[in-house]
């Protein structure tokens, strides 16, 4: 807080401030007078954290009228959630009505007066600084576009709140802008599992503690064990339950939930272990792309984990936003949402609102889990053509190329197949956020398991096996709406027109630029005003870093500007080369290891 406090001075004051606290708190929330008299007594209910009034029926009836909130209770009895808001409620409350706090109860209350208070002061700061915001010079090494700084500036108004961005409007990166800014470290990170790389990669990329890059650890298992230090830990959801009574006890000063609706049902060890955590700790943002759901109890219940009970208990907000108690479906989710913008839980910004901000084309580079034991697995029958290649001097010029050429794609075939489900993670998590996606890849077997894994949104192909029919078939069916994922093979793409897209993902590469950036334009056509997200999904190992040194291409951002013509004869020639070196890379690696294609 020290690091945080001294940080906000800078930004608002030439001199650190000297006033009072007691200015910043309104009226109700300032040492009440000494009472004349009593009209009931105030508890504390432990197991349903809530404060009960018991009081005159004159008082407990006023505040069902002004709280309703509060109605579900016997005659005579007014409950109330034990959140900070409502705690200034029960103190406006009390400077009408004076209540006994049971002396029980004594040292509960002041705390959570306390909290009220801190946290009112804490506001009333924070709707001073500036509209737009930086993070302290040495503590982050990206630059933040205008509306990412007003998203830094959001955040450090509301430790906790929910960034629910459109996808692709850079989350992640606010997110550890506001890591640094507020040098809330150590940090629990849990995002899907499908992402876990990707957190590893940025949180390194984009942080910097005391000049040096953060000390990243990857949470593994779910048994319990003595974690090393570190700045930054990261674990994914699948994991929570098994660290569930660990966590609250680690002291971590902030916690990130990204795609935070994974939480949106509760019940599961998961949820509670979510529920733990989030209550042990300082600061929690949520990260979501897909905030207001259909149904209201999964919005409540995802509002519960970052701010508990912001949005009362379930009885009182099915009642007061759905359709009746007990009830799940919100009658008007605008005007939800619009509540939650104004009371500082949510931002969101769409991609339309910041166009002018973002570049016609946005490439990224995310690396993504793999299963390592299946890419072994694949590779094993591969190992023999290798040593031949090695070592079999009687190959002629053309039986060696053509066995590099029969390698190469055996071990992309491989990576492409290991990474598949991750891919699919990855492109459902799109697909869930409304985008339109061409999933591109190179070899039948990955696409075979790609309409596998999405069958649920009945993809179109486009593969090279389908007839002139079937291949018009699965291009209407897109550009209609029918499907919203269009899975096309890197080297069928020429001629599409396929507009209606919003995000092309990679599943697959290709040895040339020029091959991506075709597939690319067949949603980036001249005239076009929306920014289209291209997305190349990588594995850390496999044919992937290869290519990825052979591209130009660097995790998160591209080093090198891709082709925008048609393959040359050149260009062909240097893919075949770039071909030949990665099996000179892969026979390397057999002398180096009994287990070449296995991670650890």
């Amino acid at each position: 807080m020290d690091y945080e406090m001294d940080y906000l001075d800078e930004l608002l004051f030439d001199e650190p401030a000297e006033e009072n606290d007691d200015d910043l708190l309104p009226a109700y929330l300032r040492e009440p007078p000494i009472p004349t008299r009593t009209y009931g007594t105030l508890s504390y209910n432990r197991r349903s954290k809530c404060w009960t009034v018991k009081a005159d029926p004159a008082v407990t009836e006023m505040c069902k009228r002004l709280f309703p909130g509060s109605a579900g209770s016997k005659r005579g009895e007014a409950r109330f959630t034990a959140h900070r808001r409502m705690v200034g409620d029960l103190m406006w409350l009390m400077l009408r009505y004076p209540l006994e706090v049971s002396p029980r109860d004594r040292a509960v209350w002041d705390k959570a007066v306390q909290e009220a208070r801190d946290h009112a002061i804490r506001k009333a700061i924070a709707s001073k600084l500036p509209e737009r915001m930086t993070p302290p010079e040495g503590s982050f090494t990206g630059e933040l576009r205008p509306f990412q700084q007003e998203g830094l500036a959001f955040l450090m108004q509301h430790d906790r709140c929910l960034l629910a961005d459109e996808m692709g409007l850079g989350k992640t990166v606010q997110a550890l802008s506001y890591l640094a800014s507020t040098d809330s470290f150590p940090a629990l990170v849990i995002p899907p599992a499908h992402l876990t790389r990707n957190w590893t990669e940025e949180a390194s990329r984009f942080l910097r503690i005391r000049s040096e890059k953060p000390r990243v650890h990857v949470i593994r298992g779910l048994k319990p064990y003595e974690l090393p230090e570190a700045d930054v830990y990261i674990m994914h959801y699948l994991l929570l339950r098994g660290w569930k009574e660990v966590l609250p006890t680690l002291g971590f000063k902030a916690v990130i939930f990204d795609e935070v609706q994974e939480l949106r049902h509760t019940g599961t060890e998961k949820y509670s272990a979510a529920s733990l955590l989030s209550e042990s700790c300082e600061r929690v943002i949520g990260l979501s792309g897909t905030p207001i759901y259909n149904t209201g109890g999964e919005i409540w219940n995802v509002i519960n984990i970052l701010d508990y009970h912001f949005l009362g208990d379930w009885e009182s907000f099915s009642r007061e936003w759905c359709y009746g108690y007990g009830n799940a479906v919100v009658v008007k989710p605008q005007l939800l949402g619009d509540y939650l913008r104004q009371e500082g839980l949510m931002l969101r910004r769409t991609k339309q609102e910041v166009l002018k901000e973002l570049p016609p084309k946005r490439r990224a580079v995310q690396e993504l889990d793999w299963n390592d034991k299946l890419y072994a697995q694949l590779m094993a029958p591969v190992l023999p053509d290798v040593v031949r290649w090695k070592t079999d001097g009687t190959l002629t010029a053309s039986a060696r190329a053509m066995l590099e050429e029969s390698i190469s794609q055996h071990v992309r075939q491989a990576t492409g197949i290991a990474k598949a489900p991750y891919v699919c993670q990855f492109v459902r998590a799109l697909l869930d956020s409304g985008e339109k996606v061409l999933l591109f890849a190179h070899h039948h077997a990955v696409m075979d398991a790609y309409k596998q894994e999405l069958k649920n949104y009945r993809p179109g192909f486009i593969t090279g096996r389908e007839t002139i029919s079937a291949k018009a078939d699965a291009v209407e069916r897109f550009m209609s709406g029918k499907t919203d994922v269009l899975c096309i093979s890197l080297r069928a793409a020429s001629g599409l027109n396929l507009q209606r897209a919003t995000c092309v993902v990679f599943g697959e590469l290709d040895w040339s630029p020029a091959v991506h950036s075709q597939a690319e334009d067949r949603a980036h056509r001249m005239g076009q005003e929306d920014s289209l997200l291209c997305y190349y999904l990588v594995a850390p190992q496999g044919s992937d870093a290869a290519m990825q040194e052979a591209l130009g291409l660097k995790v998160s951002q591209f080093v090198g500007l891709m082709g925008d013509t048609p393959v040359s004869a050149a260009e062909s020639a240097e893919a075949a080369h770039q071909a030949r070196k990665h099996v000179e890379m892969i026979a390397a690696q057999m002398e180096g290891s009994s287990t070449p294609f296995s991670r650890d």
